[in-house]
């Protein structure tokens, strides 16, 4: 197969695939004929093919997916007026003060926000599949640690974590996680900001646990990683 038809090939296959295409699967499209090497080249030369369309060819951190365009949404929200429910102000700076700190206990986002964290706003964001249980700290009843998801990068439009914007004081920063996760509003702060402003880049979270954690048992939900996935896939593409 010459490179055109391989490109015609790969093109397909992402517009047709309902979630991101890992690498892994793109190669088996050839039988693992087309190497690691001129697959990239592929994906670059489509990412080239498609810029100033109003869909653009993009990697997350489960793969690579077609979706629009930031600036297409208005118009594309019109073909789908009814919104799902919105998220708490609650809910979004918890998830926040987890993005930025990650891995945290309840404990340390209460700390943060200065009120109890109920059971129920960490279920809401596990449901949402935004947040899981990476293992537990080795303190007086093991607390869970909490971290972020693939799955929560690929609805913020990132390949890792790494491309969070840092905190700069002014609210700016953490309020993106609600401006782009879907239909949520900018309920961050700037006073959640301030609090969160010395965190380092969520970078740290894809380290290994810190050294009072232990990983969670078998079974459990895995840790989070921050590097694009070279093999794996996330949900809907962004309107």
């Amino acid at each position: 197969m010459n490179t055109q038809d391989a490109k015609r090939v790969l093109e397909t296959a992402l517009i047709c695939a309902q979630q991101p295409l890992p690498l892994r699967d793109m190669r088996s499209l050839f039988a693992d004929e087309i190497g690691p090497d001129t697959l990239r080249t592929l994906l670059d030369e489509l990412v080239r093919d498609w810029e100033g369309r109003g869909v653009e060819l993009v990697p997350l951190s489960t793969g690579w997916r077609f979706q629009s365009r930031p600036e297409m949404r208005e118009y594309l929200d019109r073909l789908n007026p009814e919104k799902p429910p919105k998220y708490s102000r609650a809910v979004m700076e918890t998830l926040a003060i987890i993005a930025y700190r990650q891995p945290v206990t309840r404990g340390d986002i209460e700390d943060i926000r200065g009120v109890t964290v109920a059971t129920q706003i960490v279920k809401q964001l596990e449901d949402r599949g935004w947040v899981e249980v990476i293992g537990y700290r080795e303190a007086p009843g093991r607390p869970a640690l909490l971290a972020t998801t693939r799955h929560f990068l690929d609805d913020l439009g990132l390949a890792s974590l790494e491309q969070l914007p840092l905190l700069d004081g002014t609210g700016q920063g953490v309020a993106m996680l609600s401006d782009h996760l879907p239909d949520q509003p900018s309920l961050i702060d700037a006073q959640t900001a301030l609090a969160l402003e010395d965190a380092a880049p969520a970078a740290a979270a894809d380290a290994a646990l810190p050294a009072d954690a232990t990983p969670a048992p078998s079974g459990e939900t895995p840790s989070p990683s921050t590097e694009p996935a070279a093999d794996a896939a996330s949900m809907e593409p962004q309107a």
